[in-house]
């Protein structure tokens, strides 16, 4: 108790001086150092804070750990877990794995909470900078708002209804009550609406950078969740319609003048920004190999492609006797560097989806999917054969080491030189059909990645046009993608939202983050259970949603955070 009154008497000793004083001597005044008070202050202070922002998207996309990144692509109609041999794992056994103790929507939650708490404290401390331009404030603040306004987004379309944290929070809290996922919504159109009118055009700003383009792009999906499917129209038709805008039709970047097709152009090394002539792009996640900002490079190659590296196959020789070698001479470029098979697509992605296109749709080309590799070992009987075609996939275990390679994320060229292989003159070894071999680090993408590009419009604003009766409008959007695809056109009467659905995998499969839109559209269970041969064993309907973290439910002792029905 003594303790406690000294300690009362001194800070009243304290207060007393300092409002006496007019001088105000006890108040430190940082100069040399950064502290809450004067690190944001200056344009250059709250770019760093913009900055942090698109760190933590790339974090999200790139670096969390497999089972939450990988989260957003597999357990969905795209693909499923391809590590278990045994018995059912992670999110193929869904009923048992997606509960609100598992580790994958805990740490989505904390993880976007930061942005939106980051985002709150720029758009807090803005107005009391007074020296920042008023033209650049209008830019930080529409940056700001779009990124609380993209990570509200994500948090409605999995969990529903969250807590709305609209200020700065300066101490810890445990009061927060969720709103609705429609009051959500709405604040996310709010956001995205202001940052419309604060934010350049896209012809205007660094490759990277969120443009005005890029926010009605996103306004358009709230709309639709909001149904107000005009405004997503009018929204998507503005970004379609900007002059600096375009699907990119005719072959182009740094490969064009190789074997190959528009859409391999999309996602060759350095095609992605509109630096390099693409007007599709809108935004784009930036990498810098060996730049300490970057960190690690999107490692879905590594999850997606199979590990051919270790099929072993058996082949007759000369003699008729049986040899039993490696298929392959190791990891190589044009296999897209090095898997181990970690998500499989689905037989539905692989197979089912493009029977209903042309056999010229070129996202299916060889270019894009490759189906067959020819056995490049000299020291196989079975040397210069094809791996399918022949017969030998059928010795192969077709769970991780065998399935099409999908090449959207990395191929010939898309490597830094120091992981190729080399002689002792210090060339590149190559296999005999051409392609360099790669050390084993080669399981990265080590170039920029797509969050948005223009042919995602398209089908926002058809989904709009379907969600409003227009198929008419719906099919024209549509077949212009389709179009640029080279693949068959349709008619109004095949449009609904699973085949809009069954479009957007053809276009974005593998780019778009699949949980979420499946989520958005409460066609997650219903999908899974269609055509996941894994999770749909165990899927329910109120898995449409994510669970509630039991994390956060725990530490909000001073109010009720409501969990989603089901869980």
């Amino acid at each position: 108790m003594k303790s406690i009154k000294y300690g009362i008497a001194v800070l009243a000793a304290l207060a007393t001086l300092s409002s006496c004083n007019e001088n105000d001597f006890l108040k430190e005044e940082p100069k040399d150092f950064y502290s809450p008070e004067n690190s944001m202050e200056t344009s250059a202070h709250f770019q760093s804070s913009l900055n942090y922002l698109y760190n933590r998207i790339r974090y999200q996309q790139w670096e969390l750990d497999p089972d939450t990144r990988f989260a957003f692509h597999y357990a969905t109609d795209f693909a499923f877990n391809a590590t278990d041999y045994y018995k059912a794992a992670k999110l193929n056994d869904y009923k048992n794995v997606m509960v609100p103790t598992f580790n994958v929507p805990a740490n989505v939650w904390k993880q976007v909470y930061i942005v939106i708490s980051n985002a709150n404290v720029i758009l807090s401390r803005l107005p009391n900078a007074g020296s920042v331009p008023e033209e650049e404030a209008k830019v930080i603040r529409g940056e700001a708002l779009f990124f609380r306004g993209f990570s509200y987004r994500m948090l409605a379309n999995l969990f529903g209804g969250v807590p709305l944290i609209l200020e700065e929070v300066p101490a810890p809290r445990r009061d927060y009550v969720r709103a609705s996922r429609e009051e959500v919504y709405e604040q996310i159109r709010k956001d995205l609406e202001e940052a419309v009118t604060l934010l350049p055009d896209i012809d205007a700003v660094k490759d990277g950078k969120i443009s005005k383009q890029v926010a009605q792009h996103l306004l358009s999906e709230i709309y639709i969740c909001l149904n107000r499917n005009d405004e997503a129209i009018q929204t998507a038709t503005a970004v379609i319609n900007h002059p600096a805008m375009a699907l990119m039709t005719n072959r182009f970047g740094s490969r064009a003048n190789e074997e190959g097709d528009v859409y391999w152009d999309l996602f060759r090394l350095n095609n992605q920004n509109r630096s390099s002539g693409n007007k599709e792009s809108l935004w784009v996640l930036q990498y810098d190999y060996l730049n300490a900002g970057s960190k690690t490079a999107y490692n879905m190659p590594w999850a997606i492609i199979p590990y051919y590296q270790n099929i072993q196959i058996t082949a007759k020789n000369e003699a008729g006797a049986d040899v039993k070698t490696t298929a392959f001479m190791g990891v190589t470029d044009a296999k897209g560097g090095r898997g181990v098979g970690w998500i499989q697509p689905t037989s539905y992605f692989f197979n089912t989806l493009w029977s209903k296109g042309s056999d010229q749709d070129i996202r299916n080309s060889k270019f894009n999917i490759i189906r067959d590799l020819q056995i490049d070992n000299p020291a196989s009987p079975a040397f210069g054969q094809w791996m399918v075609k022949d017969g030998y996939y059928k010795q192969v275990d077709s769970i991780r080491q065998w399935f099409p390679l999908i090449t959207k994320f990395s191929r010939v060229g898309n490597f830094p030189e120091e992981l190729y292989q080399v002689d002792a003159t210090g060339n590149p070894l190559m296999t005999p059909f051409g392609e360099h071999l790669l050390i084993n680090s080669a399981n990265s993408n080590y170039k920029d990645e797509y969050m948005f590009r223009l042919a995602e419009t398209y089908l926002l604003r058809a989904e709009a046009y379907i969600r409003k009766g227009d198929l008419a409008n719906a099919a024209a959007d549509i077949n212009t993608i389709r179009a640029r695809a080279n693949a068959n056109p349709i008619q109004p009467s095949d449009v609904d939202i699973d085949f809009l659905l069954d479009e957007r995998m053809r276009e974005l499969y593998g780019e778009e983050l699949r949980m979420l839109t499946l989520c958005r559209m409460g066609k997650l269970a219903e999908r899974n259970r269609k055509y996941n041969p894994k999770t749909g064993l165990t899927i329910e309907d109120y898995h449409n949603l994510w669970p509630i973290p039991y994390s956060e439910i725990e530490r909000n002792v001073y109010a009720t955070l409501e969990q989603n029905p089901g869980y």
